[in-house]
């Protein structure tokens, strides 16, 4: 077992059983390319929102050429993507070495499904968004792990991917404009 993980983990499963508002927190992102006259390019940057930690990094995004983008930097569908496959990968590497399982393999692949004439406003009947996702883990343990610790971890790992959960049960999002 990882003492790193260990380490971190169970002081933070402490503190949050007793001081559970310590477990709400803010994550946030945001573009910051204003006076860009280029629709088809911006700047996301992510991270900050909390004193002392994630500084806030930032990338280039553009559009896919299937709504007229150039599709030569990752996109938001790439980002949302690759935000599932990265939950999916971190939290099943950590909860491994919590359960003392030893992996030798692992690669999740995330795949969404995109009809483009909603948002292109082609056909009213067509949705806007991904209209499903598919996500792929392949897996390999250390030999001599026992079948039933390897489903354990799967389980436990499910639950646990904040962006699936997220994706599964739905989130209430608002927007608000402040059109000047």
């Amino acid at each position: 077992m990882s003492a790193l993980v260990v380490s971190r983990q169970t002081e933070l499963q402490r503190h949050y059983r007793e001081t559970p508002k310590d477990a709400l927190i803010i994550e946030r992102a945001r573009t910051s390319d204003g006076a860009r006259h280029d629709p088809f390019h911006g700047h996301l940057e992510i991270g900050g929102g909390r004193p002392g930690g994630v500084p806030e990094l930032g990338w280039e995004f553009g559009i896919h050429a299937a709504v007229g983008g150039d599709h030569d930097l990752p996109n938001p569908g790439h980002v949302l993507l690759g935000a599932l496959a990265a939950c999916m990968d971190s939290t099943l590497r950590m909860l491994a070495e919590r359960f003392g399982i030893g992996l030798e393999e692992l690669e999740v692949t995330v795949d969404g499904h995109i009809d483009v004439r909603g948002a292109l406003m082609v056909s009213n009947d067509a949705p806007v968004g991904f209209q499903d996702i598919r996500c792929h883990v392949a897996l390999r343990t250390e030999e001599g792990v026992p079948a039933e610790a390897v489903k354990r971890l799967v389980a436990a790992a499910e639950r646990s991917y904040i962006v699936l959960q997220t994706l599964r049960n739905g989130v209430s999002v608002t927007t608000d404009f402040a059109a000047h």
